[in-house]
């Protein structure tokens, strides 16, 4: 059996500082988070009083029972998640069939299709021109409008469209020498080989559509159909004392500071549930879109 290769001091010190540095990043970075959720349990006086509270040395709920004392959360929620589900499977299939259409290098006319997607991530028509479209084609306080304006990310397209251009070209070849056309290939070779890239795309999207707040504010009139990133917005505004319509909550006293942080944990933890199934083809559909493209 061959001698294992010795580590040199140099290496061990190397590592050493490496690892240490590394975990000095990752608590700085999950810190805060710390500080939001502790701070969500804690009661407003200690928030008050500590300036940067960790763990809260009294319990307390008041925040979380104040957030969901009526059934109102939960209909945001619901709201938003059929928004981030059926709107990300809504972007992911046109913008899918867009980035395989574009990477292939015979498509007619794909130079200046390219040049006109990659130009709207430097120039768009601007707020007033997208709500006048949006009001123009009937899309006003529907879902929809949440929807169909952001259909396609140019920036989204353009990693699928170069994780497609580098896949193997003798997958495409062989199967149409099987008599396979290029939806066939798309849907039973290309996507199901392309998942990391896929999912990656997924998350982005998904994200996105999970935090909207524009569009609701500036398309939705009826407050039954606001996301929750809108009503959390509204409980905050509520608890912190300015002009609201405090119906849904006239019963329940806000505490004020602790809500603001329960907000955020509300708004952040379905996103952080979903992100560990995601996790290895997000890392690695990243890698591949990024540097082979």
């Amino acid at each position: 059996m061959a001698k294992q290769q010795r580590i040199s001091a140099g290496s061990r010190t190397f590592d050493f500082f490496n690892y240490f540095l590394l975990a000095l990043l990752a608590l700085i970075t999950i810190l805060p988070f710390i500080h939001v959720v502790g701070s969500s349990f804690a009661t407003s006086a200690e928030v008050a009083n500590t300036k940067f509270l960790l763990f809260p040395t009294e319990f307390s709920l008041k925040a979380y029972e104040y957030i969901f004392s009526t059934d109102t959360i939960f209909r945001a929620l619901g709201v938003s998640v059929i928004i981030t589900v059926g709107g990300t499977l809504w972007s992911m299939f046109f913008s899918t069939l867009t980035a395989y259409g574009l990477s292939r290098r015979d498509l007619v006319g794909r130079r200046a299709i390219n040049f006109m997607i990659v130009f709207t991530l430097l120039f768009n028509g601007g707020m007033i021109p997208t709500f006048l479209v949006v009001q123009q084609t009937g899309l006003l306080n529907t879902l929809w409008a949440l929807v169909i304006p952001v259909t396609i990310n140019a920036f989204n397209m353009i990693i699928l469209r170069s994780f497609f251009m580098n896949l193997p070209a003798g997958l495409e070849e062989s199967a149409k020498i099987d008599g396979a056309n290029d939806f066939s290939i798309l849907f039973r070779i290309v996507i199901p080989i392309s998942l990391p890239a896929i999912a990656t795309i997924s998350l982005f999207y998904a994200v996105t559509y999970w935090n909207t707040y524009m569009h609701a504010i500036l398309y939705l009139a009826d407050a039954d159909k606001w996301p929750v990133q809108v009503l959390l917005r509204q409980i905050v505004v509520l608890a912190s004392g300015m002009n609201y319509d405090a119906e849904a909550y006239s019963d329940v006293p806000p505490p004020e500071v602790t809500v603001k942080m329960a907000t955020i944990v509300v708004a952040t933890v379905p996103v952080l549930l979903v992100y560990p199934f995601l996790q290895k083809y997000f890392a690695k559909g990243a890698l591949l879109g990024s540097v082979k493209g």
